[in-house]
């Protein structure tokens, strides 16, 4: 979520930029398909954390973590207003196309994500709003700033930015960080290399017009196929210790058992994909895409078995 140093992007011309920036442009520069599963996996980290919560006060938590992540989305596109202009996918995005100016998409996320951080230390406490700044800042300047423009494993180690809204979720409750919010984090940090690698193998041209060092452009295709597949079987692995371990009970171990079954048969079709002897889809990638839109099914029932699990209250069997 890529080359040239710095900044970076010529601004689109005068007679673009003055063009009056709708609603639905401010709302765009959000990313609200990414929100949504960030507030979801926050919303179980809450739901499983023990003791109260009042729920005004976790209603607000909630949408500090939906507005936070809107922040560091925000600010994301405003760095990345250069390459997204070069690639077909982005290239309509608000900044880009004009709509908006970059000054006032930076001013908007600097100004969402330092209220949403004091907002979540008054409704919750301070840990919670910690960890809050700390996966916008990770976003921001770890992902977006030093990694996506320099190294292919920019998504592995940035990925950690999107694997906090559960952490953050149970520490409103708690205040504190235990074991079970660590095991979400680690599911949602080995959940983004396949499901992210899937989208570039069939955006793979974008990435390379943009000179983003993504893996499939810097280690060519088959390569990337087989990480996908890795890393899919290391996260049905680690998905699993929450049952393992004792801190989640059989509803949850099944579930977590046939959807990783079904994630891995995806990832092996991205495998077996008829290719040439460059590793490039000769089937226009279908496969990408199907493992793509199977890993977002994938996290979203995933952690609907947790709260469903959690609420039900089945106790463990191990």
């Amino acid at each position: 979520m890529d080359p040239a140093p710095g900044m970076g992007g010529a601004s689109a011309p005068l007679s673009s930029l003055e063009l009056p920036a709708e609603a639905r442009d401010w709302f765009a520069m959000l990313k609200p398909r990414v929100i949504t599963l960030v507030v979801f996996t926050g919303i179980v980290g809450l739901l499983l954390a023990p003791g109260p919560l009042h729920p005004v006060l976790a209603l607000a938590a909630v949408l500090c973590i939906a507005v936070g992540a809107g922040a560091a989305g925000t600010i994301n596109m405003w760095y990345d207003r250069d390459i997204d202009a070069i690639m077909r996918r982005t290239a309509k995005r608000p900044i880009p196309s004009g709509r908006i100016r970059a000054g006032e998409a930076l001013g908007f996320g600097v100004t969402l994500g330092v209220a949403s951080v004091l907002i979540m230390g008054l409704a919750t406490n301070a840990v919670a709003s910690g960890l809050l700044a700390l996966s916008i800042l990770f976003y921001v300047f770890v992902y977006t700033v030093w990694l996506k423009r320099r190294t292919p494993q920019n998504i592995v180690i940035g990925g950690a930015a999107g694997a906090f809204p559960p952490v953050i979720g149970w520490a409103a409750v708690t205040g504190t960080v235990d074991v079970m919010p660590l095991l979400m984090f680690a599911i949602v940090f080995f959940w983004t290399p396949p499901h992210f690698w899937a989208l570039s193998l069939y955006a793979s041209e974008d990435y390379e017009r943009a000179g983003v060092p993504m893996l499939p452009v810097i280690s060519g295709a088959r390569a990337t196929r087989l990480q996908v597949v890795y890393y899919t079987v290391a996260l049905v692995l680690v998905s699993l210790l929450p049952w393992v371990l004792g801190y989640a009970g059989p509803i949850y171990g099944v579930s977590a058992l046939g959807l990783g079954a079904w994630f891995l048969i995806a990832s092996l079709r991205v495998l077996w994909d008829r290719q040439d002897p460059a590793g490039v889809s000769l089937t226009r990638d279908a496969p990408a895409r199907w493992a793509f839109r199977v890993s977002l099914i994938y996290l979203f029932a995933l952690f609907t078995a947790l709260a469903l699990d959690h609420l039900l209250s089945v106790p463990y069997l191990g």
